[in-house]
């Protein structure tokens, strides 16, 4: 019998996951991606396709050798970083065994999905045609930005998915909305360049650092079978008991105007090592939620305003997914999947979902 072809989209780190799984499973798998090259969010890149967003630079990374691929391991404290694991990740995966079809993905039907094929690179040519998969595996996300006053604002605004560099930003004040990782790294590299930052959160967090006692990596010493042991032993409001204590001996969550009313297992935690600094400097404001904007500031729950250039909303992301022409129903951000993965409406089970999870709290 003829092996199965599996069409894949997203060449980042779940479709290269999920490459990988159909590759074992005997599979034909082809991997769609609007970038360049595979990667997905972790390949940075000034110019990127139209909706497609990328980590920055400089941008925060952790990773360790506690989660390596199982057939790719990390030498002994291999760097955290994001470059890094990009140039290892061609060499160790098995993403050259299969189909990259890495470009434009100008519409896509439940029964063809045409693209560009970008054929090994010596050829240095592209054609186009269509393929017919029966096993499509979708790797999901569309920006979310709204406000009062917004649309009045005469400044700049723009999601955390569109910043690039801080260079633009030089010498301007800005309100950036959102705590989650991606605006706590851009509150803090915006730091450096803008004149003031005011970093607004609507419900506090809880913030982790990532070198840990010892010096070694925070999750190389959290992750691990003994804490995990704990953790399933403990309630677990003890064990949040014990993780906030040790948040707040490095710095006072409340005192710093983040601490949140959420227990910190209760909600996904953000990462920085560097925005204590940042806010005891003075350089970046904490304020609660924006109330509203008007022309030339932003208007702040506590009743202060603030005088600001530019807007980056750090609020996350709405699913949806257009071209599959209604047969996955989105609920209020969220997505009914058996097993995290399958619509359980669909006659056969011929579509999955890989890595569509929700943070805690989101």
């Amino acid at each position: 019998m003829a092996a199965w072809t599996a069409a894949i989209i997203g060449a980042g780190a779940s479709g290269l996951c999920m490459l990988k799984c159909c590759l074992d499973e005997g599979l034909v798998p082809t991997c769609y991606g609007r970038s360049r090259d595979i990667g997905g969010l972790w390949r940075f890149e000034v110019s990127p396709a139209p909706c497609q967003p990328a980590l920055r630079q400089r941008h925060r990374w952790d990773w360790d050798g506690a989660l390596p691929a199982n057939e790719a391991p990390l030498p002994c404290f291999h760097p955290q970083s994001q470059s890094r694991m990009l140039r290892a990740t061609p060499s160790t995966s098995q993403a050259g065994d299969a189909t990259a079809s890495l470009g434009a993905i100008p519409e896509l039907h439940r029964s063809h999905w045409p693209h560009w094929s970008q054929p090994a690179p010596k050829t240095h040519h592209q054609s186009e045609h269509q393929d017919s998969h029966p096993c499509p595996m979708s790797l999901p996300g569309t920006a979310s930005l709204s406000l009062p006053g917004l649309e009045k604002f005469e400044g700049w605004y723009l999601h955390s998915r569109d910043y690039k560099s801080p260079q633009s930003f030089s010498g301007k004040r800005v309100v950036l909305v959102g705590t989650g990782n991606s605006g706590i790294d851009i509150a803090v590299e915006l730091s450096h360049a803008a004149e003031q930052v005011f970093l607004s959160t609507k419900r506090g967090t809880w913030v982790l650092h990532q070198v840990a006692d010892g010096g070694y990596p925070f999750n190389f010493c959290y992750l691990s079978r003994f804490m995990q042991l704990l953790h399933s032993l403990l309630p677990q409001n003890t064990s949040s008991l014990f993780l906030e204590r040790k948040m707040n001996a490095r710095f006072d969550h409340a005192l710093y105007s983040l601490q949140p009313q959420h227990r910190i297992l209760d909600q996904h935690p953000t990462v920085s090592d560097d925005l204590p600094n940042r806010i005891i400097s003075g350089r970046a404001l904490v304020k609660p939620n924006v109330q509203e904007f008007t022309q030339t500031s932003a208007i702040f729950e506590d009743g202060t305003r603030g005088d600001i250039d530019a807007v980056v909303f750090a609020t996350g992301y709405s699913f949806s997914f257009p071209f599959l022409e209604g047969c996955v129903k989105v609920l209020e951000n969220q997505i009914p999947l058996y097993k995290f993965m399958f619509p359980p409406d669909l006659e056969k089970p011929t579509l999955a979902f890989i890595g569509l999870i929700q943070p805690l709290g989101a």
